[in-house]
């Protein structure tokens, strides 16, 4: 079982280039920070679980979840000693994406940078791809 840990935002990255990597996901150092502190509160869960939904009004979403253990058809992501799971549905939406954590006055979130993205909504909570 998972418990919901946070909202995530989506970006359409058109003109980065995508580097050749052995993971499906790569996470910027301030999400790694953040990630840690989470788990440190935590200390019953092994890492983040993030999976797409449909929901929203361009269709397809991330959610972020706690988890304790690895799904068999989970794909692990382990970078400076935090450890990400992209469920099996989410595994495509995600190739080259960067996970960010960002904070300003007004909101903390984590943002995906995905150059698969063909289209977001006004609000950046749903995609298409």
């Amino acid at each position: 079982m998972s418990a919901s840990i946070a909202r995530a935002t989506v970006k359409a990255v058109s003109r980065r280039k995508i580097l050749p990597t052995r993971a499906a996901l790569t996470l910027t150092p301030s999400a790694v920070n953040k990630i840690k502190v989470l788990l440190q509160e935590k200390p019953e869960y092994i890492g983040l679980k993030v999976g797409v939904r449909t929901r929203g009004c361009n269709g397809l979403t991330y959610t972020l979840d706690y988890t304790k253990q690895k799904d068999n058809s989970d794909e692990e992501v382990l970078q400076d000693g935090v450890r990400v799971f992209i469920e099996k549905k989410a595994q495509l939406t995600l190739l080259g994406t960067e996970m960010d954590f960002v904070e300003t006055k007004l909101s903390s979130e984590f943002v995906f940078n995905n150059p698969n993205i063909k289209g977001t909504c006004g609000c950046g909570e749903s995609f298409n791809i």
